[in-house]
């Protein structure tokens, strides 16, 4: 057991538990938000109901900011301390995949590299960049196969597995609301159905676990719905000191309507075909075996609802979580994230054939190799081309002047990375070359012992090519940082900052949440109300935080400083003299009065 776990945890200890705890920054917009969430959760010792800004924040599920805000009290509030909950889930998730395939497969090998492919799986990988619960709801939904699974080689069902499914969906539901519980249930419904044991759901303690789920589940949700009542008389649209309560806002119109009517949020949405492809994207390399895996199985007993053996209901509970995670999120507003939970199972698959391979090495696998090769190839000259033509950029150059025009909203997260001009690539010659040789080394090695079946050997380089571009792409992100983040300038003002001046956002709070992150006080948003702080703010406790154009003008025209962020492109009219106090990543800090402690830059 212990030659598998260590080389598990040492790889999480490489990709998620040093440098990726402590770089890039948090980001403007959900990171630093979230990160907000949990820091404000200590100042004002309410653990029910999250606040930002001082705002009431009712959409989210608790259990991500217990977590951060947790972290917080032990360790102080660093960005470190905000990632490490969430490198921990993952690495309990890589665990529980460990386990489930060492279960389904009968084989600790399978397991093993179950986990492996996961653990360098670029969408857990990348999404565990951003403070996100998804990667936390992978793991309760995994935890949960597990349990059921066990459940059905048992021939009295036992509490114990009844339990452990409904206390795991009970946590999902405090990760990520309802649907913590809707996908597991799904899942198991349609293989009873389709395995013709429904029954089973009779005998596996259909009073006691749901009780157990409630026991979990119930008390934030009472507590959450005591205090924050609706108040005052509520119509269509809030107004202030006008608003329906917690329970009507966060299942009814952040749960219900947001999915069965996005268009009403005013969410992007990735298109169809895309999500599906990041499917496998996510999960590259080791989607292509999971694929070979399921291409050759045979589904005719199946869909004819005959009697399956052991390895064809592995299967049908794969390829069925598969489908309900990816069928479920197709509907609502689409986010490249709501394909994480999908993945696990996709890693299980890829990790059965590994496995199997290495005991029989099969001519698929030195197709596959072949065709990486090829593909790797091409992908390295092509990077190699990119770190040799394109020079560095001048020391000090903010990336931002060599993109193109900056697009603030993009479907997909990483779009941002489309903004890239080929004149930005100099600041990328590190992620580059580093990509070049792992492609160059790795896939040649991946190539050369899958024609010598030295299997497992192909397969540590295979890894070890993932891997390093997983470190190339942290590092390009690392780079791209001052574009997507607001950290510069937060530290160029913390030195000017009184505590009766004034920070005004140009905008969402969200655009610059990061600002107040690190200077660890509230805002004033300019034109702004809107976002995840605009249904709190008609409660009545919220603070006049939101301003418009003929009170910021009086503002800066007052006695007390003004710190306005603002993109450069959208500064707004000010009356009297402006400064600049700082600039960066296509954002500026202006104030009414000059530089007194030498922070302008």
């Amino acid at each position: 057991m212990k030659r598998f776990l260590f080389p598990i945890l040492g790889l999480w200890l490489l990709l998620y538990g040093s440098f990726a705890l402590v770089r890039p920054p948090l980001l403007d917009d959900a990171d630093a938000l979230h990160a907000e969430a949990a820091r404000e959760m200590l100042l004002t010792h309410d653990w029910v109901t999250l606040h930002v800004n001082g705002i009431r924040y009712l959409e989210k599920a608790p259990l991500l900011y217990w977590s951060i805000a947790t972290s917080f009290k032990i360790f102080g509030v660093h960005d470190w301390a905000a990632r490490l909950p969430l490198a921990l889930y993952a690495l309990a998730l890589f665990i529980v995949i460990f386990a489930l395939g060492r279960r389904l497969f009968a084989s600790l090998t399978a397991g093993f590299y179950a986990a492996l492919c996961l653990l360098t799986a670029s969408g857990i990988f990348g999404f565990t960049r951003i403070l996100l619960p998804d990667v936390i709801l992978c793991l309760w939904l995994s935890l949960a196969m597990y349990f059921f699974w066990k459940s059905l080689g048992e021939a009295t069902p036992s509490l114990a597995t009844a339990l452990g499914f409904d206390i795991c969906c009970a946590l999902g539901v405090l990760t990520k609301g309802l649907v913590g519980a809707i996908i597991p249930f799904l899942i198991i419904l349609i293989f009873l159905f389709m395995t013709r044991k429904l029954r089973h759901l009779l005998r596996w303690h259909p009073i006691t676990g749901p009780i157990g789920f409630l026991i979990v589940a119930a008390p934030w949700h009472i507590l959450a719905a005591l205090r924050n009542p609706s108040i005052g008389s509520m119509g269509a649209a809030p107004s202030p000191k006008n608003v329906h309560g917690f329970l009507w806002f966060y299942f009814v119109r952040e749960q219900f309507a947001r999915y069965f009517s996005p268009t009403s949020h005013n969410f992007d949405s990735v298109p169809i075909p895309l999500f599906w492809l990041l499917l496998l994207a996510f999960i590259a390399p080791w989607s292509i075996y999971a694929l070979i895996v399921l291409a050759r199985h045979d589904w005719k007993g199946a869909f004819r609802r005959e009697e399956l053996d052991e390895r064809q209901r592995v299967m049908m509970l794969l390829v069925i979580w598969i489908a309900v995670v990816m069928f479920f999120f197709s509907f609502p507003a689409r986010q490249e994230y709501y394909v994480l939970p999908a993945l696990p199972p996709m890693a299980l698959l890829a990790g059965y054939w590994l496995a199997d391979a290495e005991v029989s090495p099969a001519p698929a696998g030195k197709v596959v190799a072949l065709i990486l090769f090829i593909v790797g190839l091409l992908a390295a000259v092509a990077s190699l081309l990119f770190a040799i033509y394109f020079k560095p950029l001048p020391i000090g150059t903010d990336v931002t002047q060599v993109l193109q025009e900056m697009t603030r909203s993009h479907r997909l997260f990483f779009g941002h990375f489309f903004d890239l001009t080929l004149r930005a690539l100099g600041a990328f010659r590190v992620p580059l070359t580093i990509t070049t040789a792992a492609l160059l080394v790795g896939l040649t090695a991946n190539l050369w012992f899958q024609f010598k079946e030295k299997v497992r050997m192909a397969n540590c380089f295979l890894v070890g090519t993932v891997t390093a571009f997983l470190i190339a792409a942290h590092l390009a992100l690392y780079i791209l940082s001052p574009a997507i983040s607001s950290q510069i300038l937060a530290n160029a003002i913390k030195p000017e900052i009184d505590k009766d001046d004034v920070i005004v956002v140009n905008g969402r709070y969200e655009r610059a949440s990061s600002l107040p992150f690190y200077l660890e006080r509230q805002v004033q948003l300019l034109n702004g109300r809107g976002g995840g702080l605009w249904y709190g703010s008609f409660f009545p406790d919220a603070p006049e935080a939101f301003i418009n154009n003929d009170a910021l003008a009086q503002l800066w025209t007052g006695q007390n400083r003004v710190f306005l962020w603002t993109p450069l492109d959208q500064a707004p009219q000010l009356p009297g003299q402006s400064f600049v106090i700082g600039r960066s990543g296509g954002k500026e800090i202006l104030s009414n009065q000059p530089s007194a402690r030498g922070a302008e830059f």
